[in-house]
C-alpha cells in the first residue's frame, strides 16, 4: 500500500483525505440513522398515554421531545393541540423542517465527495501527464520518469473513481432512508393530531 501511495505521487494525498472524510461521514450516518434512535417503536402510543388522563407536564413533553426526532415532532403536536388549525400546522411544520435538516446532515456532503473525487483523480492524471511530457528532452526520454508519470496518472484516476462510486451509493441510500423516516414521522404526527382533535376531552 505504501508503495502504491508512493507511485501515485503527491496528488493521491488529496484523494486519501477525501476518502477518510467520506468514510467518517458514512459511519456517522449509519449510527445516527438507526430506527431505534429516529423512530423508536411505541412513540405514538407513548405520546397518546401522556394525554389520556391529564394534561402532560412540561417536563414530560421535554422528555418526549428529547427521546428521538419522532418524539420531538409528537411533543410539538401535543404542545399546540389547543390552538387553531393554521397555527398547529405552522408550528408542526417548523419543527418538522428542523428535524429533516438534522436527519439530512452530512448527506449532501457525500454527494459532493462523489462529484469531486473523479475531479481530484483527473487532477492527478494531469500532474502525471505533465511529468510524462517533462521526461522528454531533445536527447530522448527518461524511461524512469516516463513510467513515474504514467503511474501517477493511472493511480489517481483509479482512486478517484474508487472513492466516488461508494460515496454516491451511500448518498442515495441515506437520502432514501431519511425520506422513509420523514414519511413515517409525518404519518405519526398526522395521526396523533387527528386523535387529539377528535377527542379533545382527553387533552383537557
Amino acid at each position: 500500500m505504501l508503495q502504491i501511495i508512493h507511485d501515485a505521487g503527491w496528488p493521491i494525498w488529496l484523494l486519501i483525505a477525501t476518502s477518510v472524510i467520506g468514510l467518517a461521514l458514512i459511519i456517522e450516518r449509519f449510527l445516527a440513522l438507526r430506527t431505534r434512535y429516529v423512530t423508536p417503536s411505541g412513540s405514538l402510543e407513548h405520546a397518546m398515554s401522556l394525554v389520556q388522563n391529564t394534561a402532560p407536564l412540561p417536563s414530560a413533553l421535554e422528555k418526549l421531545a428529547g427521546s428521538s426526532p419522532a418524539g420531538r415532532v409528537l411533543a410539538e403536536v401535543i404542545a399546540v393541540r389547543e390552538h387553531d388549525m393554521a397555527y398547529r400546522v405552522a408550528a408542526i411544520e417548523d419543527v418538522g423542517k428542523d428535524v429533516a435538516w438534522r436527519l439530512n446532515r452530512y448527506v449532501p456532503t457525500l454527494a459532493t465527495i462523489a462529484v469531486i473525487s473523479p475531479l481530484l483523480g483527473l487532477f492527478g492524471t494531469v500532474v502525471g501527464m505533465i511529468e510524462i511530457f517533462a521526461s522528454y528532452t531533445p536527447a530522448g526520454g527518461d524511461p524512469a520518469q516516463l513510467a513515474r508519470g504514467i503511474s501517477v496518472a493511472l493511480y489517481n484516476t483509479g482512486f478517484g473513481i474508487l472513492i466516488a462510486v461508494p460515496a454516491l451509493i451511500f448518498h442515495r441510500y441515506f437520502k432514501a432512508r431519511v425520506e422513509h423516516f420523514l414519511h413515517h414521522i409525518e404519518h405519526q404526527a398526522s395521526t396523533l393530531d387527528r386523535l387529539l382533535q377528535q377527542h379533545p376531552g382527553r387533552s383537557a
